[in-house]
């Protein structure tokens, strides 16, 4: 399985790239690397679970961590960048990816209604594009 999250974490940062940097400006940017984020997991749940959901001995959050997967937090680490601040650009990140996963997980798994999806992450990015 660690197999299979790794290249799915190339996947997904070869998409958030893609978003990131077709974006006019830092507003656009965080909300095209959100919507990405978002539709990626819609678009392969199985391997959204493998990658950020079942239990692994990957090495995320740390030096020794593969490279795609420091590349797809350094997506949207980059997306954040210009607009963090005085704000711990690392911890930063993490709380927008933690709010992502969290509106995905809750969603796909029913406890929010999936109707009221766009909206969330709207609201979400929103408050980190401030």
């Amino acid at each position: 399985m660690a197999a299979v999250a790794v290249e799915g974490c190339a996947d997904l940062a070869a998409e958030l790239r893609a978003a990131r940097t077709a974006a006019p400006g830092p507003k656009e940017a965080l909300a095209a690397v959100g919507g990405a984020y978002a539709a990626f997991a819609e678009r392969r749940p199985a391997l959204y679970d493998a990658m950020f959901t079942h239990a692994s001995d990957l090495p995320f959050a740390t030096p020794e961590a593969p490279e795609p997967l420091r590349q797809a937090f350094g997506e949207l680490r980059e997306a954040l960048r210009p607009l963090a601040g005085d704000d711990d650009l690392p911890a930063l990140t993490e709380t927008f990816w933690s709010g992502l996963h969290g509106l995905i997980t809750l969603m796909r798994s029913g406890r929010l209604p999936r109707e009221n999806h766009d909206e969330r992450l709207a609201i979400l990015i929103g408050r980190f594009a401030r």
